[in-house]
């Protein structure tokens, strides 16, 4: 079994690796805010474990007993922050910070139990996919709203990052998942949008925060 530190890197590895195999050390280093010498340290113990595919000075990626293993680690990650938002009332933007701390109970009852309850969600509060019991993930083909031109019409099926500073500006906005959005205008000198959705005609987002609202086209 391994331990917390483990599926910390592990679960880094996992999302460094979405859209790409290989991770550089440096990239892991500045994700987990630790240094390369310690990185380097703990890739070896994970390589010895079976866990991943590294040589020397060249990028780093999962093997596949890694890659499942860090697959379950998010299943439990984005099943808590799904069971504390749909079962026990908590607002999309405080479940973060506990599923951090339970994705490391080692019960798959427990989850699976979690999945149950909930009729098997496809994904997590913020829209991102739950990976089931095998590991196996089904990535979603959302793109950001940034790449929408005016006039059209889109609904908001996921986001780009869940910081929890974003998810409460998200709130200030009374704009959340499901919500149909209409573009009303584009300003050419830095990309921002003017919006218009449910009971607000006409709110500007930067292009920053259009490109981390992750949509499916209405229509």
């Amino acid at each position: 079994m391994a331990s917390q530190t483990e599926e910390n890197y592990l679960k880094a590895l996992y999302s460094l690796s979405v859209g790409k195999n290989e991770v550089n050390i440096s990239e892991l280093s500045a994700s987990l805010n630790v240094s390369n010498p310690t990185v380097n340290s703990m890739v070896k113990n994970l390589k010895t474990k079976g866990l991943v595919k590294y040589e020397k000075y060249k990028p780093l990626s999962l093997t596949e007993k890694g890659r499942k293993a860090a697959a379950l680690i998010v299943r439990k990650h984005r099943l808590t922050e799904m069971f504390l938002v749909e079962k026990m009332g908590f607002g999309w933007e405080e479940v973060h910070e506990i599923a951090e701390q339970l994705e490391h109970v080692n019960s798959s009852k427990l989850f699976d139990r979690m999945d149950e309850l909930m009729d098997f969600p496809l994904v997590d509060p913020h829209g991102s996919p739950i990976p089931d019991r095998s590991g196996n993930i089904s990535e979603s083909a959302y793109e950001p709203l940034s790449k929408f031109s005016v006039g059209r019409k889109v609904k908001l099926a996921a986001l780009g990052h869940s910081s929890t500073e974003f998810l409460k500006f998200l709130n200030s906005r009374e704009l959340s998942l499901g919500t149909e959005i209409e573009i009303k205008s584009i300003e050419p000198y830095d990309g921002s949008m003017v919006l218009s959705y449910q009971n607000h005609a006409s709110e500007t987002f930067t292009k920053a925060v259009c490109e981390s609202l992750l949509v499916e086209r209405v229509g």
